[in-house]
C-alpha cells in the first residue's frame, strides 16, 4: 500500500517492439560508468559524450547561471554598458561592488554572452543587447526571486507541503476574493503583466488579422496593454476590457491617457460570476486559461462562448506545453511556475483544442507565431445554437 493507505495502481504494461527494446538497451548502456568512460575516449562517440556531459552539467549549474543573470539585471549592467564600454573599476564604483567581485561578475556574465571584453573594457554582449531590447524580460528576471524561493525545496512543493509566495502574489488565484481585491493588491502583478504583455502582443498582432472584426472584448485584460496595442493597429475597432474592478479602473485611466476613451472602455467584475459584456465579434483570452484548473478553465471558455457575437471568433493566446522546438519552456518552466501558483497548468495546443470543443467551439485553427515559446495562438468559432 501507498503512504496514504490506498492500494497502488497496477503498472502500465511496458512498451514492446524492436524500437522499445533497442531504446531500453541503449539507456542501460549509457547508465553504466564504464560505458561512459569508453564513449568519452572513442573517436566516433567522443563528441556526443562531451555534449551530453556538458548538457547535464548545464542543468546542474542552471541556478547559478540564473543568479548571474539576476545580478546583472539588478545592477543595471546592460544599461551602463549601453552608454559606453567601462572598465572593471568603473563598474565597481557605479554598482557599489569591490573590484574583485565586480571582475568575477563580469567574467561570469561574459561566459553567458551577456557582456564581452575588449582589452581593459567591458561592452555589451549579444544577449545583453537583446535583454535591453526586451524590457519585459528584465522585469520577469527581477520577479523570479519569488519563484526561486518557492522552488528552494522542489520536492516539498510537489508534495504540497509549502505555502508558495507566488500564490499570494497572484491574488486572484483560486477565485476566493477576486472582486474584493484592492488596488494595492492588484498593482504589483498588473505592472508585471503590462511589462511582459508587450512581447506577447507583438506575437499575436503579427499572427492574426484584427481588421476583419468590429468589436473586441478582452477578458482578463489587465491594464489594457494588449488592447491598446490592438487598437493602435486596428483603429476602427471598438475595444472593451473586462477584469477585476481594481484592475479595470486602471485600464480605464490608461485608455483615457492615450486618447482612446471614445472607443475603449473597461468593466470590472469576476469573470466566473458576473455578467460578461456582450456584442463583441472577437473575444480574447490572453494568458488567462493556463492560470486555472481544467474545471474552471472549461467554465470560463463556455462563458466566453456565450458572449461571442454571431459570426465572431474566440482568440486564445498563452504559452503551451509540448511546443515544437521549445518543450522545456512550456513543460518545465511554466509547468513549475504555475504549480507554485497552486492552480492551473500549461496545456498543449491539442489539449486546448479538445477543451474548446468541449466548451462548444468548432473550426479551431492554430496560428503560427514567430516565437512560439512566448505564446501559442488558437482561434475558434462558437457552435450555433441547434447547429454546427
Amino acid at each position: 500500500r501507498l503512504m496514504d493507505g490506498t492500494p497502488p495502481a497496477l503498472p502500465e504494461p511496458a512498451p514492446r517492439g524492436l524500437r522499445a527494446r533497442f531504446l531500453a538497451w541503449r539507456d542501460r548502456m549509457i547508465a553504466r560508468p564504464a560505458f561512459q568512460d569508453w564513449a568519452a575516449g572513442f573517436p566516433l562517440t567522443r563528441g556526443i559524450a562531451r555534449r551530453r556531459a556538458l548538457e547535464l552539467f548545464d542543468l546542474t549549474a542552471g541556478f547559478v547561471y540564473s543568479q548571474v543573470l539576476h545580478a546583472v539585471v539588478e545592477l543595471e549592467i546592460p544599461e551602463r554598458l549601453a552608454q559606453s564600454p567601462q572598465t572593471t573599476d568603473q563598474i565597481a564604483a557605479a554598482t557599489g561592488l569591490a573590484p574583485e567581485p565586480a571582475e568575477r561578475l563580469m567574467a561570469a556574465a561574459a561566459s553567458l554572452g551577456l557582456v564581452a571584453q575588449d582589452g581593459a573594457h567591458w561592452r555589451l554582449g549579444q544577449l545583453g543587447a537583446a535583454l535591453l531590447g526586451a524590457p519585459g524580460v528584465a522585469e520577469m528576471i527581477r520577479h523570479h526571486a519569488l519563484l526561486y524561493r518557492d522552488l528552494s525545496d522542489p520536492v516539498a512543493l510537489l508534495r504540497g507541503e509549502t505555502a508558495p509566495e507566488l500564490a499570494r502574489y497572484w491574488g486572484y488565484v483560486g477565485g476566493v476574493r477576486t472582486n474584493a481585491l484592492q488596488p494595492g493588491e492588484t498593482a504589483p502583478y498588473t505592472r508585471l503583466m503590462a511589462a511582459t504583455q508587450a512581447m506577447v502582443s507583438a506575437e499575436v498582432l503579427a499572427s492574426y488579422n484584427f481588421r476583419r472584426h468590429r468589436h473586441h472584448l478582452d477578458i482578463g485584460g489587465g491594464d489594457g496593454t494588449f488592447l491598446r496595442a490592438v487598437g493602435a493597429k486596428a483603429r476602427h475597432l471598438r475595444l472593451t476590457l473586462f477584469d477585476l474592478p481594481a484592475v479595470a479602473a486602471e485600464a480605464e485611466t490608461r485608455f483615457a491617457d492615450e486618447g482612446l476613451a471614445d472607443r475603449a472602455s473597461a468593466r470590472g467584475g469576476d469573470f466566473f460570476a458576473d455578467p460578461l459584456p456582450e456584442g463583441a465579434d472577437l473575444v480574447s483570452l490572453v494568458r488567462v486559461i493556463y492560470d486555472h484548473d481544467d474545471e474552471a478553465a472549461l467554465r470560463l471558455l463556455a462563458r466566453a462562448r456565450g458572449v461571442v457575437a454571431p459570426g465572431g471568433r474566440l482568440l486564445l493566446a498563452e504559452p503551451m506545453a509540448e511546443t515544437p522546438g521549445a518543450p522545456r519552456v512550456g513543460d518545465a518552466y511554466f509547468g513549475f511556475y504555475i504549480m507554485a501558483m497552486t492552480h492551473g497548468r500549461p496545456r498543449s495546443a491539442a489539449r486546448l483544442s479538445a477543451m474548446l470543443t468541449e466548451a462548444g467551439f468548432h473550426n479551431i485553427r492554430t496560428h503560427r507565431t514567430r516565437r512560439p515559446f512566448l505564446t501559442g495562438l488558437l482561434s475558434a468559432e462558437p457552435v450555433r445554437q441547434g447547429g454546427s
